[in-house]
């Protein structure tokens, strides 16, 4: 039980740090979270645990707990895992030819088209979530979009920072050139058409460390002439 109460907290607080209702530098507390979901300390604490080795949290003995800054190395390899896996999918899904792929892609499309117009910036992200989910379960590897969804928890920070109207008029240009390609078969356009998209991360990346350098963590020096690494 408590096992299973850890696990809401966890998926809850997540959701809070990805979409800045918790910002990178909010301190949080172990007391705070069980008397807001009416729990014990245990599984709060055991909550917080997880969401430290998932990199989120900042767990000081004797000082307060704060949201982690964003690593900007952890974006690039989120990145780099995130590609590795989906560029194979949507190859997959392109050479499948399943009669309901096209249209179930483009329900999704049409859905995140109307997110954006009220500017349900949750909604879309969601959306956009589902989008590249329903590829892996055509792909038949529905584990494998797991395993990027367990990786990519810094990007996601990224991205929310910058889904702005613009951002996603971009993101479903890039989905439309995706399942365009998936539905004429062709597996090395599909291919390109998801690099390119995700591809994208390095530039919203650049961009909100601009805009928010005091969310991200400060990157480590450069060796200075001379000196050994």
């Amino acid at each position: 039980m408590s096992d299973t109460i850890a696990s809401r907290v966890v998926a809850a607080l997540r959701e809070e740090i990805v979409t800045l209702k918790l910002k990178p530098g909010d301190a949080i507390s172990e007391s705070d979270i069980a008397a807001r979901y009416g729990i014990s300390r245990q599984p709060a604490r055991e909550a917080f645990i997880r969401l430290a080795q998932q990199g989120l949290l900042l767990i000081r003995p004797k000082r307060a707990t704060v949201v982690k800054k964003i690593s900007a190395d952890g974006v690039r390899q989120s990145r780099f895992i995130r590609e590795s896996i989906e560029v194979e999918i949507v190859r997959r899904v392109a050479g499948a030819h399943l009669p309901e792929t096209k249209e179930a892609l483009k329900a999704i499309i049409a859905d995140q088209e109307a997110a954006s117009e009220i500017e349900d910036v949750h909604g879309f992200h969601e959306l956009d979530e589902l989008f590249h989910r329903t590829l892996a379960r055509l792909a038949g590897v529905e584990y494998a979009w797991q395993l990027v969804d367990d990786h990519k928890i810094q990007l996601d920070r990224v991205r929310y920072l910058t889904l702005g109207v613009a951002s996603q008029k971009r993101a479903i240009t890039e989905h439309k050139a995706i399942v365009a390609a998936v539905a004429a078969g062709d597996a090395a356009g599909a291919e390109a058409a998801m690099r390119a998209h995700l591809a994208r991360a390095e530039v919203l990346l650049g961009q909100t460390i601009a805009e928010h350098p005091d969310y991200f963590e400060a990157e480590e020096d450069e060796p200075a002439e001379g000196e050994t690494v």
